[in-house]
């Protein structure tokens, strides 16, 4: 596997305890939601259908994931007011839930204080997956990269663990 193009779905589908997500930006603009945030734009309704064309490939590989007792957890850092894209996500979380992840969400002004990484990223067990994004949004070259050093894999999993401990589980994160 290339360094600068690891594969997702192997990576998860290899994890045999944990596969945590931290997110930090108020935008994503990568293609895979472009059709399905643009309706939502347009109604202000959300595919929340888990065997819908849109969400069955995730729930499909939650559930695996979770069958084979991998904790999974979300934990999104949002400013307040939350931009259109949050209110989105938030809206479509309750898939992300049902399918067996763990979501919470902490504003912005309450991780003051926490050393944060600069980028986001997946952690799978001992290994992490940093996502890079442009300015906008968009996937930046290279997209995605493997890093395996267990300093900074154990430094970017206690920053995530610290975001975790002050974020709002998503049943009780309303947004006004």
């Amino acid at each position: 596997m290339p360094p600068s193009e690891p594969r997702f779905d192997e990576l998860l589908a290899s994890a045999r305890h944990t596969a945590i997500h931290l997110e930090m930006r108020d935008v994503y603009t990568v293609q895979d939601e472009a059709d399905d945030y643009q309706r939502w734009r347009e109604t202000g309704e959300r595919d929340v259908d888990p065997a819908s064309a849109y969400w069955a490939p995730w729930v499909a590989m939650v559930r695996a994931a979770t069958a084979r007792g991998v904790a999974m957890r979300r934990v999104r850092i949002v400013s307040e007011p939350v931009s259109d894209y949050i209110r989105y996500e938030h809206a479509g979380t309750v898939v992300n839930v049902l399918a067996g992840e763990e979501v919470r969400w902490l504003p912005r002004h309450q991780a003051v204080g926490l050393l944060l990484p600069a980028v986001d990223g997946w952690l799978f067990d001992d290994r992490l997956l940093l996502n890079h994004f442009g300015g906008a949004g968009t996937w930046a070259s290279p997209a995605m990269e493997l890093r395996t050093e267990s300093d900074l894999v154990k430094a970017y999993a206690d920053a995530v663990q610290a975001v975790w401990d002050r974020a709002v589980p998503h049943d009780q994160y309303k947004i006004s």
